[in-house]
């Protein structure tokens, strides 16, 4: 009887610290479950909104697109529904688009694209790489980052985009920043889909 208490305690300790570890662990678990439903989430209401704007797509390219977008924009911190918003204005989700300067979802220029795969770790071969789902994002969102940073704000960077950077100068404020045609129907495409499709960091 002398050593039972002992024996107890010993016992209520294990259980104790065996409860923590375990807590731990299924917090945890949880992080990561969470984590993987927004991403799941994102993407499956990104093929749905993707599948009733191009009901002619075959699913499984909705779905490469879909989780390219979400992919790449979550890489470079930049809101995917902005990325969908640019592909809407340039190629109407159009995989094959081809435009007297670009090509592919994002509208890529072919004299760029090399140097742009260089920087993204892309590999090409000839412009119908650039007609690739994953391919054509990789470059388009790479891109998108670089401008950012160089402008400092999302509607210089879209000028430059569209335009190319050597045509645009950057503004002292993002108030200053000149808006285009383009900038204008990405943004208010940008707010459109945003009332849909849930926000990156919900």
């Amino acid at each position: 009887m002398s050593h039972g208490k002992p024996l107890c305690i010993a016992i209520v300790t294990l259980l104790l610290v065996a409860g923590v570890l375990t807590a731990g662990y299924c917090a945890s678990g949880v992080m990561i479950e969470d984590t993987t439903s927004e991403k799941a989430v994102i993407i499956e209401k990104t093929v749905s909104y993707l599948k009733e704007r191009k009901p002619g797509v075959p699913l499984d390219r909705i779905k490469v697109i879909a989780s390219s977008v979400y992919e790449e924009s979550k890489k470079y911190d930049l809101d995917y529904r902005l990325v969908l918003a640019i592909m809407k204005v340039e190629s109407n989700y159009k995989n094959e688009a081809v435009s007297r300067t670009g090509r592919g979802l994002m509208q890529i220029n072919p004299r760029s694209a090399r140097a742009l795969a260089r920087q993204s770790g892309v590999e090409l071969k000839g412009t119908k790489c650039l007609h690739e789902p994953e391919k054509n994002i990789k470059l388009g969102v790479s891109y998108l980052s670089k401008l950012h940073s160089m402008f400092d704000n999302i509607v210089s960077a879209l000028h430059a985009y569209n335009a190319g950077p050597g045509r645009v100068q950057k503004p002292e404020n993002e108030q200053k920043a000149k808006t285009t045609a383009f900038t204008r129907k990405v943004m208010s495409e940008y707010q459109r889909i945003a009332e849909i499709l849930p926000d990156p960091e919900e």
